[in-house]
C-alpha cells in the first residue's frame, strides 16, 4: 500500500484537529494587568488620536467650530496637525477638506519628531479625504451636467412650442383662404 495516497487526507485531519483545539481553548482573559504608567494611551499616539477621531465624529457643528479654534492656537506638532485635519475633515466645506488634505500631506512628508509614527494614520486619513474630494468633484460635475441637460430640455421644449405655434398659425391662414374650385385652376405653362 502506498502511504502517499493517505498523506493529503492525513494533513487535513491534523489541521482540522488543531483548529478544533484552538476553538476549545476557552474565552480569552478579560484584561491583562498593565504595568503602572503604560495604561493610558500616549498623548499624540495613534491610540489617543483614534479615540479623538471617535470623539470628533460625534461633535455638533458648534463643537467642531470651538475645537477648530482651540487647535489653531496650539503649537504645530504633528499630533495637533493631525487633530486639526480630523476636525477640518468633518466639515462639509471643500476648502476645509482641501486644507485637511494639505495638513496630512505635510505630516506624511515630515520625518521629524513623532511624524513618522503617525504616517500610517495620516495616510489612511489622506486617502479617505482624497476619495471624498474626488467624489465631491465628480458629484459637482454630474450636477452641472444635469443642469445643462435640463436647460437644453427647456430650450428644446420652448423651440417645439414656438414651432407648433407657427404651424398652427399657418394652418389658420390656410383655413382662412377662400376655397378654389378645381376647374378654376390656372393652367401651368401659359394658355393655349
Amino acid at each position: 500500500m502506498n502511504i502517499e495516497v493517505f498523506r493529503g487526507p492525513l494533513v487535513w485531519a491534523v489541521l482540522l484537529a488543531l483548529g478544533g483545539c484552538a476553538a476549545l481553548s476557552g474565552p480569552p482573559a478579560a484584561e491583562v494587568p498593565v504595568a503602572a504608567g503604560t495604561g493610558a494611551p500616549e498623548e499624540g499616539g495613534v491610540d489617543s488620536l483614534l479615540s479623538y477621531y471617535q470623539l470628533v465624529n460625534r461633535m455638533s457643528p458648534q463643537e467642531l467650530a470651538r475645537e477648530r479654534s482651540a487647535l489653531t492656537t496650539q503649537a504645530a506638532t504633528p499630533a495637533h496637525q493631525l487633530r486639526l485635519a480630523m476636525v477640518l475633515g468633518m466639515g462639509r466645506s471643500p476648502a476645509d477638506l482641501n486644507r485637511a488634505a494639505s495638513l496630512l500631506d505635510g505630516i506624511l512628508r515630515s520625518q521629524v519628531g513623532a511624524a513618522p509614527r503617525l504616517h500610517a494614520l495620516a495616510r489612511l486619513l489622506a486617502d479617505h479625504y482624497g476619495e471624498r474630494i474626488r467624489l465631491e468633484q465628480q458629484a459637482e460635475r454630474a450636477t452641472q451636467q444635469a443642469e445643462k441637460a435640463a436647460q437644453q430640455a427647456r430650450d428644446s421644449q420652448r423651440r417645439a412650442a414656438e414651432l407648433q405655434e407657427k404651424i398652427d398659425a399657418l394652418a389658420d391662414i390656410e383655413h382662412s383662404l377662400p376655397l378654389r374650385s378645381r376647374g378654376a385652376r390656372p393652367a401651368a405653362g401659359g394658355g393655349r
